[in-house]
């Protein structure tokens, strides 16, 4: 999860501007009220854990807002006073199939610092800022990307068009111009999301009146339009693919700038079908909740008065509560408005990307009411569940192979080709689901077979003493798809062929079918002894295998003991054994 450093110089400079009347050294008692545990704090900062389903606090500014509002009981607008800028961009049509969302904003007059180092510690917060959102929000720039430039920099009306790869422009820390496909090869930040542009014949870019280039979205923005330490407006640009993450990304650089003194006007912008809107839009959200749904999830009848002031602390705010009179008869969902009931009409910010159902309304208001003040008491909710299918199956399986004193494990998903393949000696099955950007050499695929982390399992607990039987049922990915797989791995003396085939009889035997409903035909494929091991075939399909892994293989692991095991498709012993209830 984003942490967040609060240099204790910087947000003194916003409380005085927002004349709070907090120190800095107070906010660590009521951070974590508001959901925001501090990690550590000194002279110098604050460091603060921000969840991701708080965007809206990645930044000094925001934070500050939300802390006055929360803990001085200040009445803060739920939405953004605009105005019009007089600007325009309009957006080609064939950014629909590149980069189809387009949005825009100005703030002017904002006030970046009392000094050199209060502005050059204002640009890194705004870089920091921009960074986590593209992170988070942005879903590291695939669904939305920022472009922060220096308004007298450039001139206006913009357009937003693709070019060829050979298309030419200074980006941003470099002092020659590059054309598009050396700054996806060459520079940092190309290479780095050049991924993002896979597939792609032209490319986006947006430019001024004076053809120049501002921005590569979402790659990197032109040298000329960088902030610097006498921006004072700026021009804020965001695209991507999915409408709610970039307007949220827009809304939220505009509101730390706006804390900072910034006048936040609109842009007039004509889409790629034609479509004319003003961005950003500063009125609120409206919400409906019904109060049955306040109680039932609160274990607590609130008051009127009561929500009012917990949704304030929040930074929304309470409309009027009132008798439903167009709703449904019945309730079929906790946060359905039923006619007759009592329902509260609730405004909060457009940038509260986090709130997209009633019940993200409701934990609003139990935090800003404190969990300490809720009563302490058992739930009420009586929840009839159901089930699934393949629960009884798993049950089955998993009761089989206890009976057996095998011991049940659970593993990472995650795993490598070297011992998903090379050292068990199996071919992969389709496609390999890869990490793009693994932490760990250990972790770089899906696995496809839990068997190699049983034998890892084996191998890490060698020290132990003999016999260690382990199962596994779990989820492996083929072919980018989740499919239930079942393992087992016994390390034992004396335990061969004889021991797994013995495994194989009791398992199908516990699910109803018999081991005269298949057919064992010898396998060279796989870890097994040569004559050790075979694979189960039911009406033509291979159900799994099992064996004696040979010494090879065991070598390759690190074990030394005899080990006898098998892997089995979960979906194909359903289809042997489809009665999975009794």
């Amino acid at each position: 999860m984003p942490t967040l450093n609060l240099q204790h110089s910087l947000l003194e400079y916003i409380q005085n501007l927002n004349d709070s009347e907090h120190s800095p050294e107070s906010w660590s008692d009521w951070l974590p009220a508001m959901g925001c545990p501090v990690e550590g704090n000194d002279e110098v900062a604050i460091e603060v854990e921000v969840f991701p389903d708080r965007p809206d606090l990645l930044s000094h500014e925001s934070l500050a807002r939300a802390a006055r509002s929360f803990s001085n009981g200040q009445i803060i607008d739920a939405g953004m006073e605009i105005e019009p800028s007089g600007l325009e961009m309009v957006v080609d049509p064939s950014l629909e199939n590149v980069r189809p969302v387009v949005l825009a904003a100005v703030v002017r007059g904002v006030e970046n610092g009392d000094n050199e180092e209060g502005v050059g510690a204002f640009i890194q917060s705004l870089m920091d800022h921009q960074e986590k959102l593209h992170l988070t929000l942005g879903r590291k720039r695939g669904l939305a990307s920022i472009g922060v430039h220096d308004l007298e920099a450039v001139k206006g009306p913009f357009t937003v068009i693709t070019v060829p790869d050979t298309y030419s422009f200074v980006p941003l820390m470099m002092e020659q111009s590059m054309s598009i496909k050396q700054i996806l090869t060459e520079h940092p930040k190309g290479v780095e999301y050049a991924h993002l542009m896979d597939g792609l014949e032209s490319f986006p870019v947006i430019i001024d009146s004076n053809d120049d280039i501002l921005s590569f979205p979402p790659i990197i923005n032109g040298d000329h339009t960088t902030v610097s330490h006498t921006t004072k407006d700026f021009l804020i640009d965001v695209t991507g693919w999915d409408m709610r993450a970039c307007e949220a990304c827009l809304m939220l650089v505009c509101l730390s700038l706006q804390e900072r003194g910034g006048k936040v006007e609109s842009v007039k912008m004509t889409s790629h079908s034609g479509d004319e809107i003003h961005t950003p839009r500063g009125d609120p959200v409206s919400h409906r909740v019904p109060e049955r749904l306040i109680s039932k999830i609160l274990g607590v009848e609130l008051s009127r008065d009561e929500i009012g002031e917990s949704l304030h602390k929040m930074g929304g705010r309470l409309v009027e509560s009132r008798t439903v009179t167009d709703g449904s008869n019945k309730p079929e969902k906790w946060a359905d408005c039923v006619i007759g009931e009592k329902e509260h009409i609730v405004e909060m910010p457009r940038w509260r990307s986090d709130i997209m159902h009633p019940i993200d309304i409701v934990e609003d208001i139990a935090i800003g009411f404190g969990y300490h003040n809720l009563p302490e008491r058992l739930s009420e909710v009586h929840l009839d569940a159901v089930p699934l299918d393949s629960s009884h199956l798993h049950r089955r399986i998993r009761s089989s192979l206890r009976s057996l004193g095998i011991q049940e494990t659970q593993g990472l998903t995650l795993s490598n080709e070297r011992d998903q393949f090379d050292r068990i000696e199996w071919e992969p099955v389709g496609e390999v689901a890869t990490i793009s950007n693994p932490i760990s050499v250990e972790h770089t695929i899906l696995r496809q077979s839990i068997l190699p982390s049983l034998l890892v399992l084996l191998s890490s607990n060698r020290h132990h003493e003999l016999p260690q039987r382990v199962y596994e049922l779990s989820e492996v990915v083929r072919e980018s798809v989740n499919r239930p797989r079942v393992a087992w791995a016994c390390a034992e003396v004396g335990g061969g062929f004889s021991s797994a085939k013995g495994v194989v009889q009791a398992l199908l035997r516990d699910l109803g079918a018999g081991i005269d409903e298949v057919t064992l035909e010898d396998t060279v494929d796989g870890p097994w002894i040569a004559g050790r091991g075979a694979k189960i075939m039911f009406e033509g399909v291979e159900i799994g295998s099992f064996g004696e892994i040979s010494p090879r293989v065991l070598h390759e692991f690190g074990l030394r003991s005899p080990v006898n095991a098998g892997e089995f498709d979960v979906e194909s012993l359903n289809r042997l054994a489809p009665d999975s209830i009794t």
